[in-house]
């Protein structure tokens, strides 16, 4: 029986002469003569071939005609590559089971431990890891110079923090960024961007916005996306290999689709906190439904090859129409946030808006 041997040391493929009996196969290749007995034998049967090896040189290979092995060793070619297509389909099957469990940890496992982990952080550590973030988006997002405007936003900040159980000592600034949003970061820090502070048409409505956001600085939800977007990071990595150029990729697009976003019901939940907070003061909290209905009926409207600066809130601030109506059911009169003056200090903040740089810092930063 013609066949070709390799020995796993080389990639050349010997002619070989086969040989079976009761003992077992017998090979001839070159100089090399081997004898190996059926038991510890595998045979794989694929197409018109099949290719035999042994677990006492697993590194050797026979690769012979189908038909002549069939002819002399069937029975043990059924036994074994059945029992081969055992283990491979056993394999198959655990693989399937790991990415499954891999998945649902990540979108399942990860958001429900973030909020124990969340919720167990040291407030110092959180601190630390928000003047960090700060510092990074200062290289970008400058912050405004008007002075009576910043300390007017962060008095009413230091206002509607004093009605909350936090240990962290909440700051509002305007920064100089291309979108409408406002966001908070771990241990305080809010930034509110010029371009939501010139679409805001009201005090109220710029009060409804930073309310949420100490609401979620309140209730922790800033660190739960931390610990999110940091497990699915760190997961991901080691699936894809710690160190490796595809593994550092795939952690940063992670932290980018994760990073400092909210699920529905935390967001939802500073809605109602933050309404709370805006009726401790005796504030008006008109400004929320107002503010979200616009953003969602400006977002349906924005054209799909424009970059809508509205839609910028609208992503990380999700379903405005819906949390429109909402919060209109729970709105309550109440005094301005702002005097005349302060709302008016507030809108120079920034200074003019300045177009040249904004296609500038949207194609540096991939905004669109």
């Amino acid at each position: 029986m013609d066949a070709r041997f390799l020995d796993g040391r080389s990639a050349r493929a010997v002619d070989a002469d086969v040989e079976i009996d009761a003992a077992g196969v017998h090979v001839v290749a070159g100089d090399r003569i081997l004898s190996w007995p059926f038991k510890g034998l595998e045979v794989v049967v694929e197409g018109d071939q099949a290719r035999l090896s042994h677990r006492s040189d697993r590194d050797a290979r026979l690769i012979l005609n189908r038909a002549d092995w069939e002819g002399l060793g069937g029975t043990h070619t059924k036994v074994l590559s059945r029992r081969r297509r055992t283990i491979e389909t056993r394999l198959a099957v655990g693989l399937a089971v790991f990415a499954a469990a891999t998945v649902g940890f990540v979108f399942f496992g990860i958001p429900a431990l973030s909020g124990p982990l969340a919720r167990a952080t040291p407030p110092s550590f959180e601190v630390g890891m928000g003047r960090n973030f700060d510092n990074q988006l200062g290289v970008v997002f400058k912050t405004c110079e008007g002075r009576p405007g910043q300390q007017a936003l962060d008095a009413l900040g230091d206002r509607l923090a004093s009605g909350t159980d936090t240990p962290f000592d909440v700051r509002v600034r305007a920064v100089k960024a291309p979108m409408v949003n406002a966001f908070a970061l771990p241990g305080g820090p809010i930034l509110i961007t010029d371009d939501l502070i010139r679409d805001a048409k009201n005090p109220d409505e710029l009060s409804a916005v930073i309310a949420h956001e100490v609401s979620h600085i309140e209730k922790r939800h800033v660190m739960q996306a931390v610990w999110r977007s940091l497990g699915i990071g760190l997961l991901l990595d080691a699936v894809v290999g710690g160190g490796s150029g595809a593994g550092q990729q795939a952690v940063l697009l992670a932290g980018q689709a994760t990073d400092l976003r909210y699920g529905r019901a935390a967001e939802s939940e500073a809605d109602a906190r933050g309404q709370e907070l805006l009726h401790a003061q005796s504030l008006s909290s008109r400004g929320m439904a107002s503010f979200f209905a616009r953003l969602g009926g400006e977002a349906a409207r924005a054209r799909d090859d424009d970059l809508s600066r509205v839609a910028e809130f609208a992503s990380t601030h999700p379903d405005s129409v819906r949390r429109a109506r909402v919060a209109r059911a729970a709105e309550r009169p109440g005094g301005a946030s702002l005097t005349p003056t302060e709302w008016a200090a507030v809108k120079a903040a920034c200074g003019p808006d300045d177009d040249k740089l904004i296609p500038i810092i949207r194609r540096r930063f991939g905004g669109g």
